[in-house]
């Protein structure tokens, strides 16, 4: 008796999600460009830009508990949700769930390629997860917005209803 085997290949539909996938990583050398205007920096540093200000504003949350708990109290009070992936089976899931809750309440999700490099720029000693940047308010408490956190808007607004966020590979310093 002889058993004929075939290796599995892949079909075109799962080339065509690989590749969707693929073109979905944004690597910080390239440059968004829009109709009418110049290039601007890699989505990347800005995202750094953005990060550090925060920091040296006091307006950042690092750490996956402790963004859960700021946004049980305060949702309102943030703009942007930086994400990477952990590794850890648990907080995949309170990250599903922490992205569902920011869609819900208008927060931004940001996915970036790397806990560490995220922990860096905040400064942290420990490798966190998962930052919320906080709305900044002027002196008549009105909200106002940064250029830097302006362009981040402008990013997130196009990729909105993308049904798999892309992520922003941060630089390496």
């Amino acid at each position: 008796m002889v058993i004929a085997t075939k290796i599995r290949t892949s079909s075109s539909i799962e080339d065509s999600i690989d590749a969707k996938l693929a073109n979905m990583y944004i690597d910080t050398n390239s440059k968004d460009t829009t109709a009418g205007e110049m290039c601007h920096e890699p989505i990347g540093a800005t995202v750094r830009r953005a990060l550090v200000a925060a920091k040296h504003e006091d307006r950042a949350i690092v750490g996956l508990s402790e963004s859960i708990n700021a946004l049980s109290k305060t949702p309102e009070d943030f703009l942007f949700c930086f994400l990477a992936a952990s590794g850890n089976p648990a907080n995949h899931m309170h990250q599903v769930l922490l992205e569902a809750f920011c869609f819900e309440h208008d927060i931004y999700i940001i996915k970036v390629d790397s806990a560490e490099k995220l922990s860096r720029m905040l400064g942290t000693q420990r490798i966190e997860s998962c930052a919320l940047l906080q709305k900044s308010w002027s002196e008549k408490c009105t909200e106002t917005i940064t250029d830097v956190e302006d362009q981040l808007v402008d990013y997130c607004e196009e990729h909105w209803e993308a049904p798999i966020k892309p992520v922003i590979k941060l630089p390496e310093k």
